[in-house]
C-alpha cells in the first residue's frame, strides 16, 4: 500500500470522536501551558502524561504529541509580548519578536511565527511519513550489537550537544543509566540496588521521577524568577503584510529545511536549530543591523526551524527506538506503557497506531494554526493570572499526577524528592536531558548488550569485528573524549598564564 493510501486510512482513524477529542485537547493544553512563562515542552508533558494513562495507546500519544507541538506554539507567545521564553527554543524568537511587540507589530510577529511553524511542522510531518519506511527498512537489517552502540553513539550525542559543560551532562547521563538499573534483574531475575524495598522491585516509576523533575522542579525554579512585567497586549491585527510576507518566505524555508536535518540527529536540540536559523538569516541579510531591532526574518526563521525540528525529531523514535530530546524519550515511554516498542519492527507490527499518529500531527498543524491565529487575545488573558495562583494549581496537579500513576503514594515520595534534585540540578546547570535519555534508553542498551554476548558466546569479539559497530563505538568514544580534551587543554593554558600574569603584576607593583 502506498504512503498516501496509508496517511488517508490515518487520517480517517484521525477523525474519530475520541482521537479527534485529544488530539484536540493535547494542542489547547500544550498551547495553555506553554504560554505561561518557564514552562517548555518536557515539563508540560511531565504534568499532563498521567492523563493519558487510562487511554488507548493511540489517544495517549495522539494527546502527548499535541502537547509537544502544542507548547511549541504557545511559547511563542510569551517570547514575543513578554521577552520571556518559555524554553531555549524560543529565546531566540524574542530577540526581534519583542522588539516588534515594543514598535506595535506583535500581531504580525506572531502572524508569521503561526504561519511559519505550521509550514515547517507540516513539512516535517510530511517527512516524517515518506522518509520514515525507508529508514525502518534500513533500520530492520543491523543486529542486537549495532542497536547497543548506535544507542550508546546516541547517549554520547546528547552529552556533547547539551547545554553547558560537557562533564555535567556525562554524569546526568550516567545518573539516569544508574536509576535505570534499580528493580529486579530482567534475566537473573534478582533484586538489584533495592535496598530490600519490595517497592522498589519494579524499577522507580519514570513518570513520577519526570513529574518531580520538571514538573516541580521547574516550579521552585520559577518561583525565584521575576517575570516581566510590561505585557503588550495590544497586538493588532495577526495577519502580516504582503511585504512581511515577501521578507519572511525565505527565512521559512532555509528554516523548515535547518530544522527537519537537525531533527533527525539524537541529542540535537530545537534551541540549536533556532540559533542556527537565525544566524544563518543574519549573514544573508543585505542590512544585518536591522536584527534585533525587529526583523520579522529573525521571527520567521527560527520559528519554522524550531517545529520543523520538532515533527522531524519523531523519526529517529519511530524508526530506532532512540528518542532525540527529553520530551520525545516522554512520549516514548507512553508508547511503551501501552505496550507500543518503537522501533524498527513498529510500521511492520503497529501499522494502524503508526500510520494515525503521523496523520494526527498533520491534522494537529490545522489545529494549532486555527487556535494560533484568531485566538491570540484569549491567550494573552492566561498570562495576567498571578503566578502564586498558578503554582499552587499545578504544585497539586504534580501530586495528583504522581499518585494515579499507580495509585500508590510511594509515587508522590518519588516525584518530591525528584523535584527537589530538579531543583538543585537546574541551580547548578547540570542538563536534564542526559538524565532523562538515559533513563529511557538504559534498559534497552542493557538488553541489547546481553543479547549480543549471548549470541556472541560472550565474546567481546562482537563489538569490534562489526564494522558498523567499531564505528559507531569509536564514533561515541571520540565524541565524548573531544570535548573534556579541549576543556582540559584550555584549563593547562590558562593555568599557565595565570603565574605570568601574577609574576609580572608583582615586578610592575616593585617598580
Amino acid at each position: 500500500m502506498s504512503t498516501l493510501n496509508l496517511l488517508f486510512h490515518g487520517t480517517q482513524a484521525v477523525f474519530q470522536p475520541m482521537n479527534l477529542l485529544f488530539l484536540v485537547l493535547g494542542c489547547v493544553l500544550g498551547q495553555a501551558i506553554g504560554v505561561l512563562p518557564g514552562i517548555g515542552s518536557a515539563a508540560a508533558i511531565a504534568l499532563l502524561i498521567p492523563v493519558t494513562l487510562n487511554l488507548s495507546a493511540t489517544a495517549s500519544v495522539i494527546m502527548l504529541a499535541g502537547i509537544f507541538y502544542g507548547t511549541n506554539y504557545g511559547g511563542t507567545i510569551t517570547s514575543v509580548l513578554m521577552n520571556t521564553p518559555g524554553e531555549s527554543a524560543s529565546v531566540v524568537t524574542a530577540i526581534d519578536g519583542y522588539q516588534m511587540a515594543k514598535k506595535g507589530r506583535g500581531g504580525p510577529a506572531l502572524g508569521i511565527a503561526a504561519i511559519g511553524s505550521f509550514i515547517g511542522g507540516t513539512v516535517g510531518t510530511l517527512g516524517l511519513a515518506f522518509g520514515a519506511q525507508w529508514f525502518s527498512n534500513t533500520a530492520l537489517k543491523i543486529g542486537a550489537s549495532e542497536y547497543f552502540a548506535l544507542m550508546v553513539f546516541a547517549v554520547a550525542l546528547v552529552t556533547v550537544l547539551a547545554t553547558g559543560s560537557p562533564v555535567k551532562a556525562l554524569l546526568m547521563g550516567i545518573l539516569g543509566l544508574l536509576i535505570g538499573t534499580i528493580g529486579i534483574d530482567p534475566d537473573l531475575g534478582i533484586p538489584r540496588f533495592t535496598f530490600g524495598q519490595i517497592k522498589l522491585y519494579d524499577g522507580i516509576a519514570f513518570i513520577a521521577i519526570v513529574i518531580g523533575f520538571f514538573g516541580l522542579g521547574e516550579i521552585l525554579v520559577n518561583i525565584e524568577r521575576k517575570v516581566q512585567d510590561t505585557i503588550y497586549t495590544q497586538v493588532g491585527s495577526v495577519l502580516p503584510n504582503k511585504q512581511d510576507l515577501r521578507d519572511s518566505a525565505g527565512p521559512i524555508a532555509r528554516g523548515t529545511v535547518i530544522g527537519f536535518i537537525l531533527g533527525l540527529i539524537p541529542g540535537a536540540t530545537s534551541a540549536i536549530a533556532s540559533f542556527l536559523s537565525y544566524g544563518v538569516e543574519v549573514s544573508r541579510a543585505k542590512d544585518p543591523s536591522r536584527f534585533g531591532k525587529g526583523a520579522i526574518e529573525g521571527v520567521a526563521g527560527p520559528e519554522t526551524a524550531n517545529n520543523s525540528f520538532v515533527n522531524a525529531n519523531f523519526i529517529p523514535l519511530f524508526t530506532l527506538g532512540i528518542p532525540g530530546t527529553a520530551s520525545i524519550a516522554m512520549i516514548m515511554s507512553g508508547m511503551m506503557s501501552n505496550g507500543i516498542v518503537p522501533g524498527p519492527f513498529l510500521f511492520r507490527d503497529n501499522p494502524a497506531f503508526v500510520w494515525t499518529v503521523i496523520a494526527s500531527m498533520l491534522v494537529g498543524q490545522v489545529i494549532l494554526l486555527i487556535f494560533n491565529l484568531p485566538m491570540v487575545r484569549v491567550w494573552i488573558l492566561l498570562l495576567k493570572i498571578p503566578y502564586s495562583i498558578l503554582f499552587v494549581l499545578i504544585l497539586e496537579f504534580t501530586l495528583i499526577g504522581a499518585y494515579a500513576v499507580a495509585f500508590d503514594t510511594f509515587n508522590m515520595y518519588v516525584m518530591t524528592i525528584s523535584g527537589f534534585f530538579g531543583y538543585l540540578f537546574k541551580k547548578m546547570d547540570f542538563p536534564a536531558a542526559p538524565f532523562v535519555l538515559t533513563l529511557v534508553i538504559g534498559p534497552l542498551m542493557e538488553k541489547n548488550l546481553r543479547k549480543s554476548l549471548e549470541i556472541s558466546g560472550g565474546e567481546f569479539a562482537v563489538f569490534y569485528q562489526r564494522p558498523l559497530t567499531l564505528i559507531l563505538l569509536l564514533g561515541a568514544a571520540l565524541t565524548i573524549i573531544w570535548p573534556i580534551f579541549k576543556w582540559f587543554k584550555i584549563y593547562v593554558k590558562n593555568s599557565k598564564e595565570s603565574p605570568r600574569k601574577a609574576k609580572g603584576a608583582s615586578s610592575s607593583d616593585r617598580v
